[in-house]
């Protein structure tokens, strides 16, 4: 990955901060931007959260490793934080019981609305293509940043989250890791399967999705809604990749366009029980306080999904491309 453009104050700023060594940069780099009155869903807050996080990944070409834990950035990317977190927890609507909560990830929408159904139905091979570019962004990242939590967590709870963390991994075969799929279903629909390569495209709503993880992640206080956010994923995973799975078929996208979603279908339909009963179920035995947290965060992040979808869909229903920069 390289430093891309930028999208407003906060991102320009941190760019230019870190295409320079950190010797090279004065005590208060970030003097003078209004970080705190960013827009927290916005195109600018959401780029630089996402370069902040990247430094813990693979880092980013041309800039300066040193910079991962330099004190300046943390500085600037805890009001960033601040800033989303704040916002999430005023906008997400408040769950009730953690069981009505998990037993309403699997209902299925009665109107059949939404991407997966789209992608399944009616969609063409270009809007196969964006989507496929967007989500690369969080797919060739795949278990990362759910994994920051595993010493986090202790008896059932992490025995239960390792192994549904092997199988994204592939089982310890590395051309069966969930990445390697995806980047082979990318290289059936022609595109270029380079870690960040579409991150001039993807728009905020999906940076977004991506900072969630990354921000859940990287916080010890954070890890019950992390679990949260891994049992969302994990749970309604299934349905939704059967579909886009009958989809690919549909356009002829390849046999590892549909293949990476086939794996998903099997995959994710056992682990939704491994992490009900096993990962919630233990964390909750040994840290019951979190039960709250559990909820927010798959609050959190079905609230982000349906902001994605919303855009994906308003897009493609007008004729247009979903992405900032169109492939």
């Amino acid at each position: 990955m390289t430093l891309p453009s930028a999208r407003g104050e906060v991102s320009a700023a941190l760019i230019g901060v870190l295409a320079r060594r950190p010797a090279q940069v004065g005590a208060r780099p970030f003097d003078g931007v209004d970080a705190g009155a960013a827009d927290p869903y916005g195109e600018d807050l959401h780029l630089a959260l996402y370069l902040c996080y990247e430094l813990h990944y693979r880092g980013i070409g041309g800039v300066d490793e040193d910079w991962e834990w330099d004190a300046r950035l943390l500085g600037l990317r805890a009001l960033l934080e601040e800033r989303f977190l704040a916002a999430l927890r005023n906008d997400v609507p408040a769950a009730g019981d953690l069981s009505q909560v998990l037993d309403e990830l699997l209902l299925e929408p009665v109107d059949g609305t939404g991407v997966s159904y789209f992608l399944r139905d009616r969609a063409e091979l270009a809007h196969v293509r964006e989507y496929a570019a967007l989500r690369s962004l969080y797919h060739l990242k795949e278990g990362d940043p759910h994994a920051w939590v595993i010493p986090r967590l202790t008896g059932r709870a992490k025995a239960g989250f390792v192994a549904v963390e092997y199988d994204e991994y592939g089982g310890g075969r590395a051309e069966r890791m969930h990445v390697r799929l995806y980047a082979d279903l990318m290289a059936d629909l022609g595109l270029d399967a380079g870690y960040g390569r579409y991150l001039e495209s993807g728009t905020a709503e999906l940076l977004a999705t991506v900072n969630l993880m990354s921000l859940l992640g990287l916080h010890r206080a954070l890890r019950g809604a992390l679990v949260g956010h891994f049992a969302a994923v994990e749970i309604t995973s299934s349905p939704g990749s059967r579909r886009i799975a009958q989809g690919m078929k549909r356009l002829g996208a390849g046999p590892a366009a549909v293949g990476f979603y086939a794996e998903h279908v099997e995959a994710d339909a056992v682990h939704e029980q491994v992490v009900r009963r096993e990962v919630i179920g233990g964390l909750l035995e040994a840290e019951p306080q979190l039960e709250r947290d559990v909820a927010f965060g798959i609050g959190a992040t079905g609230w982000l999904e349906d902001r994605l979808g919303d855009r994906l869909l308003g897009a493609w229903e007008a004729g247009r491309s979903a992405l900032r920069t169109p492939l």
